[in-house]
């Protein structure tokens, strides 16, 4: 295997790799933090055969990136989870785990040099793919009744400054009327139909369930991560309805 992509790369083959299903090309592109100890445990399974998991990337606190599955390939990073109703997110990705101890160890912040490799990885890919910014994705988007990586200390306005990825200014947090948990009526049901149009994978129905209480988390994690809560909030929900004003086109044409 040799690298796809022109940026300084080493390669460690991970066995962990099958044929994408459906999908002409990867259209989405998946972050991840490994939250492991170390980045060597990270590889360690990443490329064992029992643990079944890969990644088409690692990017070590350094800066230096490791190819481990070739991006033709379906790595095994995602999971269960879905985006726009859509499953199978893995045939449908490219995975980049980022070296950090996660949620475990704290949430240790990035690197700035970990950080300016990270941008420099997803900037080739999107555009050798074609990648849409939104979307680049958090692991908690696709899957948030499973996972919370990379996590709300993630500087997802580096990468947007950079050129990478969707984001809006957050609306400022503040008092107000808010939907959270055991709420039901016409309000949590726009609400959801929101979270839906993003993305997020929230069936119909006019109840605040646990599964919309862990979608507004993945929401704030990736774009209000001053107040990660659960509760849609005044400002949780005008910033959603300012990042779906600023989409190239209606989430209903995508």
């Amino acid at each position: 295997m040799t690298p796809d992509t022109d940026l300084p790369c080493d390669i460690l083959r991970s066995p962990n790799h099958n044929e994408r299903v459906g999908v002409a090309r990867p259209d989405i592109l998946l972050l991840h933090y490994t939250g492991m100890g170390t980045a060597e445990q990270a590889l360690e399974r990443l490329t064992s055969p029992e643990a079944e998991v890969s990644s088409h990337y690692l990017v070590h606190e350094d800066g230096r990136i490791v190819q481990m599955v070739a991006e033709e390939r379906r790595a095994w990073h995602a999971g269960r989870g879905s985006w726009r109703g859509k499953g199978d997110i893995n045939s449908r990705s490219i995975g980049i785990e980022i070296v950090n101890g996660g949620h475990v160890a704290g949430l240790p912040p990035y690197s700035d040099t970990q950080i300016e490799a990270v941008i420099a990885l997803c900037r080739d890919c999107v555009t050798r793919h074609g990648i849409e910014p939104h979307r680049v994705l958090a692991h908690s988007d696709i899957a948030p009744d499973r996972k919370e990586d990379p996590g709300e200390h993630f500087p997802w306005d580096r990468l947007f400054f950079a050129g990478v990825g969707h984001m809006v200014r957050p609306s400022p947090i503040r008092g107000g009327r808010f939907l959270s948990i055991g709420d039901e009526g016409a309000p949590v049901e726009a609400y959801r139909q929101l979270l839906a149009a993003y993305g997020y994978g929230i069936e119909s129905g006019g109840r605040f369930d646990e599964a919309t209480r862990l979608a507004t988390i993945a929401f704030q994690r990736h774009f209000r991560p001053e107040r990660v809560d659960g509760v849609a909030d005044v400002s949780t929900v005008e910033t959603l309805h300012r990042l779906l004003s600023a989409l190239p086109r209606s989430p209903f044409e995508m």
